[in-house]
């Protein structure tokens, strides 16, 4: 007998409106006293322990039907506050990145609505950067996934006299879409609502207080079918040495394009920009429109019919990009449609598999969810290492795969060789052991708890303890997202409170 989700339109709206893209706003849910940690198999203000039906769903087959260890493995590890940006209008800052300066330790974070900002090593500094719209960016940055989504230093930025000295890329949507873009949704019926732009920013002295070069260069430039789903996550790889074929590649974190199960059907086209992932020398002209380059080891360089920037296929919602740095790999967090949430690795040429598969599952449309039986049947395929289900009684029923990062450091022992990652509204913290990487499910995955000093809790509880000190309302979703810097720190950013945080001894 073959056992599926079956999904109505009307759970669907709901759902999409919800967890697909892990942007609307959660119901309000009571903290529970500072320092204690959930109960076992709930939340605050959650479901009871146990598999919990998904909305709408009449008898389903849930694809992980044994919840996440609420107790069982659980890691406490402390954090302490590193460093505060301000509100914009009363509003915290919606943090979405955090980079170290090549060469210094000194910090860059950027704000989603087009700031950046420049810390010191301690964190003690902050001042503003650069803001993207006084530049002519006209950042579109209305709802929670709209705006200006990552950046990227390149690896010379403080070498006199390298191609890359000074040279900075943001990645973000615009309300200005009189440029032509390099590229477009296949057949699709109703006008774009905003553009993504990636631009090159170079800096005459890149360790200036504020930036001080000219108006950015545009490199490419999409244009969005739907609201949701647009820019992701880009990075160099951080483990590339000069000289290397990787050094001084960007990756770019291309979405699907939005709105629900990929309806345009892009993510497995080839000839087709979203639902991928790019690989690109922004110093380069070999381009089609001449502003960058292809590298020339790009997996489908060769391929006829397939846009040469690919370096993977088949992603969602491309959150955050991790290597390994015993053994180079990579990974990408995952933001899946319904019902699972995935953590998977990324090989030249790699088909992550949506909108075929969601992780290890056949997808089987909108109104059906998954197929729970027979996962991981095409080989051609690369399934998830660990992928978990959004109705998980830890998590808010609308889970996005966020934070991710391999610890390879000593400085925190608790969390050295893991892999970890988070899950950005319920602020829950989870790891897998880097070297023992599991092969799909969510058997092997632990939780890890946060202690500001008030005892073990979740990153999202810490949140709501700093808003009531801030005299505000506590958040009801944690926005968590995490990037590595220097000495191996590992910092949390959220969307709720205006601190950045590090995992500490």
């Amino acid at each position: 007998m073959k056992f599926v989700l079956s999904i109505t339109a009307a759970a669907l709206l709901a759902l999409v409106a919800t967890s697909g893209s892990g942007s609307a706003q959660a119901p309000a849910a009571p903290a529970p006293a500072p320092g204690a940690p959930p109960a076992q198999g709930a939340r605050p203000g959650g479901p009871p322990p146990g598999p919990q039906p998904i909305p709408g769903v009449a008898n389903a087959a849930d694809p992980f039907p044994t919840p996440i260890p609420a107790t069982e493995g659980v890691i406490n590890v402390n954090v302490r506050e590193f460093a505060s940006l301000p509100d914009i209008d009363g509003v915290a800052a919606r943090m979405m990145q955090i980079h170290t300066e090549p060469g210094t330790k000194r910090l860059m974070v950027n704000d989603q609505r087009g700031i950046i900002y420049r810390l010191s090593e301690d964190g003690r500094q902050v001042s503003r950067y650069l803001d993207l719209n006084e530049f002519g960016a006209a950042v579109q940055s209305t709802g929670r996934e709209r705006g200006f989504q990552s950046f990227a230093l390149h690896p010379q930025f403080n070498q006199q006299g390298a191609r890359g000295f000074g040279k900075f890329y943001t990645y973000s949507e615009t309300s200005n879409m009189t440029p032509t873009p390099d590229f477009k949704p296949k057949n699709a019926t109703t006008p774009p609502t905003n553009h993504s732009v990636l631009l090159e920013w170079t800096a005459r002295t890149p360790g200036a207080a504020r930036y001080d070069g000219d108006n950015p260069r545009e490199l490419m430039r999409w244009e969005d079918p739907f609201q949701n789903h647009n820019g992701g996550m880009m990075s160099f790889n951080p483990l590339a040495q000069p000289n290397a074929p990787d050094y001084g590649m960007l990756y770019l974190g291309v979405a699907d394009g939005g709105s629900g199960g990929d309806p345009l059907n892009m993510a497995q086209d080839l000839g087709i920009a979203f639902g991928k992932i790019f690989r690109i020398d922004p110093l380069g002209n070999n381009s089609p429109n001449k502003k960058y380059g292809i590298p020339a080891d790009n997996p489908m360089r060769n391929t006829a019919g397939a846009l040469p920037e690919i370096y993977a296929s088949g992603v969602r919602n491309p959150q955050r990009f991790a290597w390994d740095s015993r053994n180079g790999a990579m990974f990408m967090s995952d933001i899946g449609q319904n019902i699972v949430e995935e953590i998977s690795p990324v090989t030249p040429g790699a088909n992550l598999g949506w909108n075929v598969w969601e992780g290890s599952y056949k997808f089987l449309g909108n109104q059906g969810g998954v197929q729970v039986e027979g996962p991981r049947t095409d080989p051609r395929m690369t399934y998830p290492i660990v992928e978990y289900g959004q109705i998980d009684p830890l998590l808010q029923g609308q889970s996005a795969a966020g934070g991710l990062a391999v610890y390879r450091g000593n400085q925190v022992p608790q969390l050295a060789n893991l892999l970890i990652f988070a899950d950005m509204p319920s602020g829950e913290i989870f790891y897998v052991n880097a070297d023992r990487l599991p092969s799909g499910g969510q058997s092997a995955i632990r939780r890890i708890l946060v202690d500001d000093g008030s005892g073990p809790k979740t990153f999202l509880q810490v949140v709501q303890r700093k808003n009531t000190a801030q005299g505000k309302m506590p958040a009801t979703r944690a926005d968590l997202r995490f990037n590595t810097g220097p000495d191996n720190q590992v910092f949390l950013l959220n969307k709720a409170d205006g601190t950045i945080r590090v995992f500490a001894r």
